[in-house]
């Protein structure tokens, strides 16, 4: 493919909203190159700095006009792609004001995907797998406004640190109704 080809692929993805790709994605939208010869395009689309390599396999269309504030959720959200995988933990807590430490480029999810630890350029995104089912997270959380993640409720995010075995000594139980010491052992 050339660059002008690409361009105008990558446009045309970026007016539907899509500016986070697998390569997989770029296979599809560029199906008439061969594995070895995308391998090489991708290579050179990065090189030139029409696309950005976050991750093995994930690109970001870095002058997408469609790029949210979260880009960041939006990596993590292809990262897991065909699972439930939900913002919680240190994340939420620090957002619902119930730890003061605010996680600085770094956000904490469960997933029904596999754990793991991706440090991208845009921060670091930490999965943990959980075994809920489908229909529990969804009780569990919500959804909010140009997040294209699902977000813990308050309590599903203390239950979510607890449960994962986490540091719990950062909480402020004032901000936890119903919740002491004890209960966090319990």
């Amino acid at each position: 493919m050339d660059k002008m080809q690409a361009i105008n692929v990558l446009t045309e993805l970026d007016r539907r909203g899509v500016y986070v790709l697998t390569k997989g994605d770029l296979a599809k939208a560029f199906s008439d190159e061969r594995v070895k010869t995308l391998e090489k395009s991708l290579q050179r689309l990065v090189a030139d700095g029409i696309l950005q390599r976050v991750s093995k396999g994930i690109y970001v269309n870095p002058v997408a006009k469609s790029k949210t504030g979260n880009v960041i959720e939006d990596i993590a959200a292809v990262l897991r792609r065909g699972h439930f995988t939900y913002l919680t933990l240190e994340s939420m807590l620090s957002e619902y004001g119930v730890i003061s430490q605010v996680p600085v480029r770094r956000i904490t999810l469960m997933t029904t995907g596999a754990s793991g630890i991706y440090d991208t350029q845009y921060g670091t995104i930490e999965f943990t797998h959980t075994k809920r089912r489908p229909a529990e997270i969804i009780k569990r959380t919500i959804t909010a406004k140009g997040r294209p993640l699902r977000l813990a409720t308050k309590e599903a995010a203390v239950k979510d640190l607890v449960r994962s075995g986490r540091n719990v000594n950062m909480m402020d139980l004032k901000e936890i109704p119903g919740w002491t010491s004890k209960t966090l052992t319990s």
